[in-house]
């Protein structure tokens, strides 16, 4: 009688931790020689899945990896989204962006950095899925070293984890960042939220790790996204400022680095403004009263509305 199904997909995801090369070939190898002789059903899936996972190794083995495979910036912020193979990162972006990235119920369905442009606000934060991390990624198993240097050119990164899983698992994908001279990940996203026993594994998991900021999230039903967005906006260290014209705010914002000054925002609306500033008016958390008339050096606020004198 061969084990249940989802137990040996698990087995099966064990020992293809921390393998990579000629040595997860021949683990795959073994794996498909143990599998029973069932080709129908799930054992049938899982069957499938071994010798798609055995061409898809052949295929990376056989493809030069280089030190670097850099993302190009777009938008104000750059989020690299990291965690272990199978932690729930492609189905948060596609939750967040609908970006139609692969999605599967096995390890390393993304092989190369996927980048998605999500609006959060008026933020146009840019996320990028990185591949799933290894132990010894900084000695370049699973081409390593080219995806911490995607996550050391980010802003920040968000580590996922599944709390169902072992908690061992976070640990090595904090190590390997560390261990790069990175720094600890800004944010610790528990997902699959969704699922029963999640929550009550989120609250331990969180306790073990004292200290980070985390949150539980599910990219099926939605819940916790909200705060996600909220989170990520407060980590990036951005506010928005809204150009204000005839009494009405425009609907787009000027993005700002916290702590920037009205001088700042007229030369992130046009340089013009900038070089001719001849004072402008303030509504908001800044002003001591709607409409206040301000110089060049006011610090603004997040959410403020500007109306700039003109040129």
């Amino acid at each position: 009688m061969p084990m249940p199904h989802r137990t040996q997909m698990q087995v099966i995801k064990r020992r293809l931790t921390g393998k990579d090369g000629s040595a997860r070939v021949n683990e795959l190898r073994s794996i498909l020689a143990e599998l029973p002789g069932i080709y129908q059903g799930p054992y049938g899936k899982i069957r499938v899945w071994v010798e798609e996972e055995l061409e898809r190794t052949n295929v990376r083995r056989s493809v030069k990896h280089n030190d670097s495979i850099a993302v190009p910036k777009e938008g104000h912020l750059q989020v690299a989204v990291v965690g272990m193979p199978n932690a729930g990162k492609s189905s948060l972006l596609k939750a967040l962006s609908g970006v139609q990235t692969a999605v599967g119920a096995y390890p390393f369905t993304t092989l190369r950095p996927v980048p998605a442009l999500v609006n959060i606000g008026g933020v146009q934060v840019q996320f990028v899925e990185v591949p799933g991390l290894i132990e010894g990624a900084r000695d370049d198993r699973g081409g390593g070293r080219a995806l911490l240097g995607v996550i050391r050119s980010a802003d920040f990164a968000i580590v996922l984890h599944d709390p169902l899983e072992a908690a061992q698992d976070l640990d090595i994908v904090v190590n390997e960042i560390e261990a790069a001279g990175i720094g600890r990940p800004r944010l610790l996203v528990l997902t699959k939220a969704d699922r029963a026993g999640s929550w009550p594994a989120a609250d331990r998991l969180a306790a073990r790790y004292p200290g980070w900021n985390s949150l539980a999230i599910s990219s099926e039903d939605g819940s916790g996204l909200a705060a996600l967005r909220d989170e990520i906006l407060r980590l990036s260290n951005l506010m928005r400022v809204f150009p204000r014209t005839d009494g009405q705010p425009a609907a787009t914002p000027v993005v700002l680095p916290v702590g920037a000054s009205a001088l700042e925002f007229a030369r992130g609306v046009h340089n013009d403004f900038a070089q001719h500033f001849r004072g402008a008016r303030v509504w908001g958390g800044s002003a001591r009263f709607p409409g206040q008339q301000v110089g060049p050096g006011h610090v603004l606020l997040d959410g403020d509305q500007v109306e700039l004198k003109r040129v």
